[in-house]
């Protein structure tokens, strides 16, 4: 094909190579080139931690590779926040993002539960970690195409971070506690399968963006100290424990909103 008949974006690839192009012009009419070096770096840690998690697993160490998930749920938190106060967003690091949630709160958390608990079930234990590692892709996949008609101060569904939270500290707490996974295997099937089946539901929880990071009352920086002494007093038992009160909030308050307008009919 000679260089009149090849198309512009044929052209243009050739010319930038490997280059990332963004569709879009900015104020001084060039396309967007390049990516942003910062929250990339901290989308490619939690991809990371994530990856290590699944690692940790074949090789028995559950409690570390509960922990990495935990790890890549921070990093998560992080990268987003960045990416808005350096005002660095693209749809490159959007994209990225996504991919790095399937891994680190898809795949990993699954394979972990299935390592750790679910292996002596049969079809039905590679059956759960499935239907969570299926749950969690279809929910980031409905959270990019309804991101900019949501509302921002709830999540539709439980968020894929916090699922793999309720399974990597049940895992956490029970490698601490030197518990045999498959001694609970039916326990492990059901946080597992219904951690995936709350993310693709309906229900409603709350996002907590509302609250800034910015000046706050002093109080509420107390609080922050007291609540860090209380996570270390046992880690795995506490955020266990925190874990399944956010997920058992969205069914709460659904139920409670019903009840409601029940009452005022």
């Amino acid at each position: 094909m000679t260089e009149d008949n090849k198309t512009p974006a044929e052209q243009q690839e050739e010319q930038h190579g490997f280059e990332v192009i963004e569709p879009g012009q900015d104020r001084h009419g060039a396309r967007h080139k390049g990516v942003y070096l910062l929250p990339n770096l901290i989308t490619t840690a939690a991809l990371f931690a994530g990856f290590y998690a699944i690692v940790a697993a074949m090789n028995g160490m559950f409690g570390h590779a509960a922990i990495a998930i935990l790890v890549a749920g921070i990093l998560d938190g992080m990268d987003g926040s960045v990416a808005r106060m350096t005002n660095t967003q693209s749809r490159f690091g959007a994209e990225y993002d996504s991919l790095s949630d399937c891994v680190a709160f898809g795949v990993a958390p699954g394979l972990v539960a299935y390592s750790w608990g679910l292996s002596e079930l049969g079809n039905l234990g590679w059956a759960a970690a499935f239907i969570y590692l299926a749950c969690a892709a279809l929910r980031l996949a409905r959270f990019n195409v309804q991101a900019a008609s949501s509302d921002k101060r709830f999540f539709t569904g439980l968020p894929s971070p916090s699922g793999a939270g309720l399974v990597a500290t049940l895992v956490w707490l029970g490698a601490s506690r030197e518990i045999d996974g498959n001694d609970i295997s039916y326990l492990v099937a059901f946080f597992t399968a219904g951690a995936g089946l709350l993310m693709v539901s309906s229900i409603r929880y709350n996002s907590f963006k509302e609250f800034s990071i910015g000046r706050v009352p002093f109080r509420m920086l107390l609080g922050v100290i007291v609540a860090f002494a209380i996570v270390f007093l046992d880690p795995p038992l506490v955020l266990l424990t925190v874990a399944v009160a956010y997920v058992a909030s969205g069914p709460l308050q659904t139920l409670w909103q019903l009840r409601k307008r029940r009452a005022s009919t």
